[in-house]
């Protein structure tokens, strides 16, 4: 089967999500991935539960589709085996501290002459250079200066982080993106080169309203809890039996919500006619659309409002979402085969091609599983492997960790 990334050779030093997230977008993609680990315990998520046949079972759903190799990147032969890997490789992807790489003699110039079509990617916390750059940086991190936990929550309450890692994911998205572009630009150029992305600033790219309202006006942003940062009804309402989102924010879509609802009387007040202006009345606005709504059940707004081509959705948790009619449908979500675990299910790639479609291959890879077949492939001799294995600069496949 033919895949967009066919043919593409990635080699990830990563832990935990920028690095491994952008890497299984490119294995996705039908790349060959290739991560590297520490012999001793390997990537960090490996240790964290849940735990289903004493693996970790996001760490088999965030590294499906990629191959492990153990190497001890510390050792001089480790490093050697290494650099014979990356020297055959498209790409290279690490999210280590910066300057790590750099110290165990991997840096993108110490492997530029050995391979100078390699597109080398760097994920950090505050980026390769520049006053923070030294200082360690997680996902809670980058949205606390970049301004994300600044408008996230209800107003005056205590400060909120998006529920899931955002700075992290978009920072691999970012990473997944800059190594496709990188590529396509060898092609013109022949050339490889450095791509450096960070949590904070793929956090601060979020800010399009906030930025829109500050550089024009010098209004800063504050949370709004759902409601949109200009516009209304743009928001979740209360309901008999939960809530619902909504947004009526054209002419349209507020005459539509307004019939639907039987609020006649919102729809000729003068004063709600511009979206804009209902944002600034959400106040009274809201109120008296929710002395409506809660009378009556989710799934009977939504029915109104669908039927009036209102865009509206029910509040979903992840039981509802797992388990979606439209997901399953669409065949969103799909099982990976793990030597272990069995079937893994998966949550399928937001990208749909309609002639090279992405890769539905194995769950995330037992610890050193191919370094033996890899380092080979590499064209490392059976005495050069067998020496990396009994010095325990590489390892093949240990016991999968037990569950606490």
């Amino acid at each position: 089967m033919t895949t967009p990334l066919s043919g593409i050779l990635v080699v990830e030093v990563g832990a935990f999500m920028a690095a491994p997230f952008a890497t299984m977008q490119l294995a996705d993609l039908g790349a060959t991935v290739v991560k590297v680990e520490n012999p001793d315990g390997g990537d960090a998520v490996r240790a964290i539960g849940p735990f289903t046949a004493g693996h970790s079972s996001p760490f088999a759903r965030l590294n499906r589709n990629k191959r492990s190799v153990a190497l001890d990147l510390k050792s001089e032969a480790g490093a050697a085996a290494f650099r014979r890997l990356v020297a055959g490789a498209d790409v290279l992807v690490e999210n280590l501290r910066p300057g790590a790489m750099r110290r165990l003699g991997l840096g993108f110039d110490d492997l530029r002459p050995l391979n100078p079509g390699l597109v080398y990617v760097s994920a950090s916390g505050w980026g390769q250079d520049g006053p923070l750059a030294g200082k360690p940086g997680l996902d809670i991190m980058a949205q606390a200066r970049g301004g994300l936990m600044s408008v996230t929550g209800m107003p005056g309450g205590d400060p909120v982080k998006v529920g899931v890692p955002v700075a992290d994911l978009v920072c691999g998205l970012y990473g997944a993106l800059g190594a496709v572009s990188a590529l396509h630009a060898r092609t013109l150029t022949g050339q490889g080169q450095h791509v450096d992305v960070s949590l904070l600033e793929s956090a601060v790219t979020f800010a399009v309203w906030e930025a829109g309202k500050y550089f024009a006006t010098g209004e800063v942003g504050r949370p709004l809890g759902s409601a949109h940062q200009s516009t209304a009804p743009y928001q979740a309402i209360r309901t008999s039996d939960g809530w619902c989102t909504v947004g009526a924010v054209t002419p349209k879509t507020w005459r539509g919500f307004c019939l639907a609802l039987g609020l006649t009387d919102l729809l000729d007040d003068e004063r709600y006619a511009d979206a804009h202006d209902r944002h600034g009345l959400r106040h009274e606005l809201i109120p008296a659309i929710e002395a409506v709504t809660a009378g009556r059940t989710t799934a009977e707004i939504v029915a109104a409002l669908d039927e009036h081509g209102v865009p509206c959705a029910p509040i979903s948790d992840y039981a509802q979402v797992f388990n979606d009619e439209h997901l399953n449908r669409r065949g969103f979500f799909w099982d990976a085969e793990h030597p272990d675990m069995g079937p893994v299910r998966q949550l399928g790639s937001a990208m749909r091609f309609s002639h090279t479609p992405t890769r539905r291959g194995p769950a995330g890879p037992l610890l050193g599983a191919d370094t033996v077949e890899v380092l080979r492939e590499c064209g490392l001799t059976e005495q050069e492997i067998d020496r990396l294995l009994a010095e325990g600069a590489a390892a093949q496949s240990p016991t999968p960790l037990e569950s606490s």
